[in-house]
């Protein structure tokens, strides 16, 4: 890689990353639409199980994280090179989040799941902390992955720590879901994703205390632009390396706590936040472990690179693996969702992936960005006086915390 390139290449490539474990993770889970086929023999029934704990070990929780930490460190890098030429982003990026809410829009017609419309919405929480010291912004983004909300409700159960809790309030969206995932025509499922599916998506999203950490990742991914920490440097080397320990030793108890919480000898009241709390945590260190891992290893080599041609059309790619997938899985399409475990969605999803990296090395050899990238750009810069942006990655300073 190189320093001064116009790109860095590690950020496109674990962007891609992240795309294709969306992808897997999506396609075992028939895209949220959870159902497991009958008369399957045992042996397979076991292998399918072995291949969901693995896939959600490794990416759960995980990969959206990653997107959440690159979008704060992609607008760092578009706020300071517009800084460099006198001019201020922020309303321009603004304007770049009603955009997004307009894919994310589209996206949720075919995918209740959506995180680009909550990415458009949360994303303007990084306005009002872009000219903030960076000491002050790393002490917001740590209180919200805290996740207050969750500590409240802790509290609020303390009295009576043995009350018996209803089921989440998102359950009950999910399951009015299933009827038209399985036998809606496209239509329904438009319908039902837009209205019912999105509110249980808002709704999962608060319970689990994404709300909070999705800002907290944007903030953080910009500390991490301010600081150049993808520029491939020795002390950059010794800081993941530092970082990746640093994860592992969290994430292991993290781990074993939130895999056991019967263990912990707790009334349900309280359990239930303390469980959100911890299984968030446990995520975002092991989302560390990833980023770590990854960036080390590009230091070793460019044969990373093959994720890159995903992660320069990443917009591009997730949704079209959002109307490509609904379309094998629900019922107004193919129906696999009847006859697919994990094993055969994990294949789909892998066969997919390959497909899709092939397509973005086809069309990037013909345009300098993805069909929506393009059309999300010429739609951001409406109206100024020059439409050029510079390149990501163009000039990313190397200055500390």
């Amino acid at each position: 890689m190189r320093a001064n390139s116009s790109r860095l290449d590690v950020i496109d490539a674990l962007r891609g990353f992240a795309i294709v474990s969306i992808m897997l993770l999506h396609n075992i889970e028939h895209f949220d639409f959870y159902f497991l086929p009958a008369g399957l023999p045992a042996w397979l029934v076991s292998v399918d199980k072995m291949i969901w704990d693995s896939l959600f070990f490794l990416f759960g929780g995980k990969s959206y994280a990653i997107f959440a930490l690159l979008f704060g460190l992609t607008f760092y890098i578009q706020d300071h090179n517009r800084e460099l030429r006198g001019e201020d982003f922020r309303a321009r990026f603004a304007w770049r989040m009603v955009l997004l809410l307009g894919f994310g829009l589209f996206n949720s017609m075919f995918y209740h799941g959506d995180i680009l419309s909550i990415y458009a919405v949360l994303g303007l929480a990084l306005i009002p902390v872009a000219r903030l010291r960076s000491g002050v912004v790393l002490c917001i983004a740590i209180l919200l992955l805290l996740l207050p909300h969750a500590w409240v409700e802790f509290f609020q159960a303390l009295p009576n720590p043995d009350e018996k809790l209803a089921d989440p309030a998102s359950w009950a969206y999910f399951g009015r879901a299933e009827k038209y995932m399985a036998h809606g025509s496209a239509f329904d499922v438009w319908m039902g994703n837009l209205t019912n599916g999105k509110i249980g998506v808002i709704r999962w999203s608060w319970e689990n205390g994404r709300i909070f950490q999705i800002p907290a990742l944007f903030m953080l991914g910009m500390l991490a632009g301010r600081k150049g920490l993808f520029i491939p440097s020795i002390a950059n080397k010794t800081f993941w390396r530092k970082t990746l320990v640093i994860a592992v030793l969290a994430f292991i108890p993290l781990y074993l706590l939130k895999s056991n919480p019967d263990l912990w000898h707790i009334g349900a009241a309280v359990r239930r936040p303390l469980l959100v709390i911890v299984t968030s945590w446990s995520n975002v260190a092991f989302m560390a472990v990833l980023v770590s891992s990854f960036t080390l290893l590009s230091y070793a080599g460019n044969w990373l690179g093959i994720f890159s041609p995903l992660g320069r059309m990443s917009l591009t790619s997730y949704v079209v693996q959002s109307v490509i997938g609904t379309s094998i899985y629900y019922g107004f399409g193919l129906g696999l969702y009847k006859y697919t475990g994990a094993s055969f969605a994990l294949v789909i999803g892998l066969t997919l992936a390959v497909l899709q990296r092939q397509f973005s090395v086809w069309w990037l050899r013909r345009h300098k960005q993805g069909p929506l990238e393009t059309l999300w750009h010429k739609a951001t810069w409406i109206g100024a006086q020059s439409e050029a942006m510079p390149n990501i990655g163009a000039n990313i300073p190397k200055n500390s915390l």
